[in-house]
């Protein structure tokens, strides 16, 4: 696993958002129409999301449905997309873990952290620099936060989001399913009540840093690979620096490359 620090994302104007130019860049891609038999019905309504597909320097080049990006064929071909991780910490600092549901067609069962998605080819969630792409991501958590976890916005207001770095990781989840993303981290600390969706989530908890690090000694636990990625790096250095020193590591304008 590779931690370098690459290129800084400096384009300003994107390619035109659409499905066609996804074609033209990846005539080959894998559309068939099987694979999402026998998952759950919810869940395979999802897949029909539309995600933002990127470059490696982040800029949009189009957009494919949840659906196209997460299979393994389209991956392996190169295809990329945007996504979003937070990580909410009550007034004691112990981070909110969400276990994944069955039900979820990638990574299901697994620990993760408090909330892990997509922003959508939507005018609110969408970016071609940096701040505005940051600001689509809050507006995509805020979304995301109430889906699958019944946390309503009010009570994560887009400006208490603390936007630290983004990182390109590649992960396949089984033979068929994967990711491969720009994933903007995202830290929170607030107060919320918590309403799991069963669909998306079997299972929350808090811990503390060290309840956190015993977890992940804990064989019979799994843990999401990105969220293993960022704890093995930055996380705990980020942790201890939650209520003084935090803005340090804010805004960082380079993408970490963890492939």
């Amino acid at each position: 696993m590779s931690t370098t620090v690459t290129e800084t994302q400096t384009r300003t104007r994107a390619a035109p958002i659409t499905a066609e130019t996804i074609l033209s860049l990846f005539p080959d891609i894998d559309t068939r129409s099987d694979a999402l038999e026998g998952h759950d019905e919810e869940q395979i309504r999802l897949m029909d999301e539309v995600c933002i597909v990127t470059d490696e320097g982040d800029l949009p080049i189009g957009t494919a449905s949840k659906k196209l990006c997460h299979l393994m064929t389209n991956i392996d071909k190169g295809l990329l997309h945007r996504a979003f991780s937070v990580f909410l910490f009550n007034s004691k600092n112990e981070l909110l873990l969400q276990q994944r549901a069955t039900e979820k067609i990638t990574f299901p069962d697994m620990w993760t952290n408090t909330c892990c998605s997509h922003p959508l080819n939507l005018a609110n969630e969408t970016g071609s620099n940096l701040p505005d792409s940051i600001m689509g991501v809050k507006h995509a958590a805020q979304r995301k936060l109430d889906h699958e976890l019944g946390i309503k916005k009010e009570q994560v207001p887009l400006d208490d989001f603390h936007f630290l770095t983004r990182i390109h990781y590649k992960a396949p989840s089984d033979g068929k399913w994967g990711e491969h993303e720009i994933d903007y981290i995202l830290f929170i600390k607030a107060e919320v009540d918590v309403d799991p969706n069963a669909n998306e989530v079997q299972d929350t908890r808090y811990v503390s840093a060290e309840e956190l690090k015993k977890l992940f000694d804990d064989p019979s636990l799994k843990f999401t690979p990105w969220f293993k990625l960022i704890c093995q790096s930055m996380l705990f250095e980020w942790w201890e620096h939650l209520d003084s020193g935090l803005e340090k590591y804010e805004n960082e304008q380079e993408i970490r490359r963890m492939l």
